[in-house]
């Protein structure tokens, strides 16, 4: 019997000694890294964000109004790719101005991970704003981008002129109820081929997900910003291919620089973030949603746009994901153009 407990004992220390291993002992991941862009320069915001961003002039300005794009994730950021598929934005007589929101990208990681929320994103955005000097800008958000973008209308409709959605998300804070309410047949809105459930269990691992709970319920780091940046970015890898309608359009390896804690925390405090349905009611400046064919955000969490901003107008792009301007940067960009002719 006592050979029993001894061999018990040594077992239960031995699997607790794997499972410590497994949690703390660090990981490394075949990404590509961070890689210097010496065209965007950095700002010092009020709130103590370091912000890498750039201006791209406008071959020929005809408005004195500028484009500010604000990019997907929570935790995403401008790659040289992104930035490509934005050049045409300037061509139509705006200048453009891009930024990695703090946390990802090129700009600075937070030491405090509770300090990554909507409200903060919002204040830095603002703060962006106002050292452009520009009177007022056209909010182009995609995806989270989009969520970021409405929110900070409501929060500040005077130093918006037009806003521009691509596959917004859910409004915060969400609604779930809404995820119920079916599109209809007319617009022949399909499924992508993969998901992002299936690509968070291929992706994650027993480390990743202590990481993720000690943070969320402590706000401390187990693990390095370096360490799990480089984790989002291979989860990004397979992430990815729920976003287009055909993978074939992917460019292979997903460049560095997502931010990991930026992208958890953020969506954590969507559920304490103040609403901003009220405001959005009393917004009237022209709104253009775009939305691809087989995007993979919910069809009933776009309706809550539709309804709140009666100027608003929606236009589906057919044979695309939820990245549109990759899959169909052709139509993305017509539709972007005719919006802001028939608004001059």
């Amino acid at each position: 019997m006592k050979k029993i407990v001894r061999f018990t004992g040594v077992l239960l220390l031995l699997v607790a000694g794997i499972y410590a291993a497994l949690v703390l002992v660090p990981r490394k991941y075949r990404v590509q890294p961070v890689v210097p862009r010496p065209d965007f320069r950095y700002i010092e915001l009020p709130a103590g964000s370091k912000i890498a961003w750039k201006k791209i002039s406008s071959p020929s300005r005809i408005s004195e109004t500028p484009i500010f794009y604000v990019h997907g994730g929570p935790g995403g950021f401008v790659s040289e790719r992104l930035e490509a598929s934005l050049m045409p934005l300037t061509e139509m007589g705006h200048d453009l101005y891009v930024y990695d929101q703090v946390g990802s990208g090129l700009s600075e990681r937070l030491d405090d991970i509770r300090d990554y929320t909507v409200s903060r994103h919002r204040q830095d955005l603002e703060a962006l704003i106002r050292a452009s000097g520009a009177r007022k800008v056209i909010l182009y958000g995609h995806s989270w981008g989009a969520i970021l973008a409405t929110t900070f209308t409501a929060a500040h409709p005077e130093l918006v002129e037009k806003l521009i959605l691509s596959g917004p998300g859910h409004l915060v804070p969400v609604r779930k109820a809404l995820q119920d309410i079916a599109a209809p047949d007319s617009l022949h809105l399909q499924q992508p081929q993969y998901t992002n459930a299936a690509a968070n269990r291929e992706a994650n691992n027993i480390r990743t997900h202590a990481v993720a709970d000690v943070a969320l319920r402590f706000g401390i780091k187990l693990a390095s910003d370096r360490e799990m940046d480089d984790f989002q970015t291979f989860l990004n890898a397979q992430l990815v291919k729920s976003t287009v309608k055909d993978t074939a359009t992917l460019s292979g390896d997903v460049p560095g620089g997502s931010g990991y804690y930026a992208q958890l925390m953020t969506v954590y405090s969507f559920a304490n973030t103040p609403d901003p349905r009220p405001a959005l009611k009393n917004v009237r400046i022209p709104v253009l949603i775009l939305r691809g064919q087989y995007d993979n955000q919910k069809w009933g969490y776009l309706t809550e746009y539709l309804e709140l901003m009666p100027q608003s107008r929606l236009v589906i792009i057919p044979d695309a994901g939820h990245s549109i301007s990759f899959d169909q940067p052709e139509r993305t960009q017509e539709a972007i153009r005719t919006f802001l002719q028939d608004q001059q």
